[in-house]
């Protein structure tokens, strides 16, 4: 069985064949599904979406692009829904330096706040870091992000970055990028990993897989993924798949 650790079902981009694409999850593989909140409305369709689909979990959070209004009865609500049954983590949360809005400082104040929550409730973290690799490890440390743990999702940096959140205890979320011709850095990220740290995830809807590059991202493309990493490691897909799904259970305690 393979688990999408990673997915934004709740996004319009499925709007016209969300049920389509769900129901047809399981021909492909794929068993379990982790939807992510990234915004308070897409956070509220997650919850949704994990009432009305017994494979799909979900983490609750608010992505650093949608940070510029939040407040703090947000994340008060975050905390009270974050009990549920099927809620796994905290995230998706951290901090995105490629785009010049939001304030760099706002995005560290609501960063920190949901690493604090994460701790409140003791739920790991699904942490989003892009162009921000030096703020975000130091972010990390100071708010002792590895009491709780958790993974970077589609992580893009350096095989050298990477040691430092392996020395925290963190996973990594591993998606689409792995099989494309100039994706040469995750790969070698992949192979420096070791294979109990690495999680699979799609990013759903963007980031597809070749052969699908630039198309629609869905947890059907999964087996693109599985199989890179597979060839990457030596390893049979079997084992991937099944290696992955044991590190998704040690790390989300909640799943089932």
């Amino acid at each position: 069985m393979i688990i999408d650790t990673h997915a934004h079902f709740d996004d319009k981009a499925f709007e016209e064949d969300r049920e389509l694409v769900l129901t047809q999850l399981s021909e492909h593989g794929i068993g379990r599904v982790i939807n992510s909140g990234a915004s308070l409305e897409g956070c509220k369709r997650t919850i949704e979406l994990t009432e009305k689909y017994d494979f799909i979990y979900g983490t609750l959070g608010i992505h650093p692009c949608d940070c510029e209004d939040l407040k703090e009865e947000d994340i008060q609500w975050l905390k009270q829904q974050c009990v549920r049954e099927k809620i796994v983590a905290v995230g998706e949360i951290g901090l995105d330096y490629y785009w010049d809005e939001p304030d760099r400082e706002l995005q560290k104040k609501w960063f920190a706040r949901q690493m604090k929550l994460a701790k409140e409730i003791q739920l790991p973290m699904v942490i989003h870091s892009r162009d921000a690799a030096q703020d975000t490890i130091n972010m990390m440390k100071e708010y002792h992000a590895q009491e709780v743990g958790g993974v970077i999702h589609c992580y893009s940096y350096s095989k050298e970055s990477a040691k430092d959140y392996l020395d925290m205890g963190f996973y990594f979320g591993i998606g689409g990028v792995v099989t494309f011709q100039n994706g040469k850095k995750l790969k070698e990220v992949v192979e420096y990993l070791p294979m109990d740290r690495i999680l699979t995830e799609t990013d759903s809807p963007y980031l597809s897989p070749v052969p699908n590059r630039g198309k629609r991202n869905d947890s059907r493309n999964l087996p693109y993924v599985v199989a890179e990493i597979a060839r990457i490691k030596g390893l049979s897909v079997e084992e991937v798949e099944a290696i992955c799904l044991e590190n998704a259970h040690r790390l989300y305690k909640k799943l089932k």
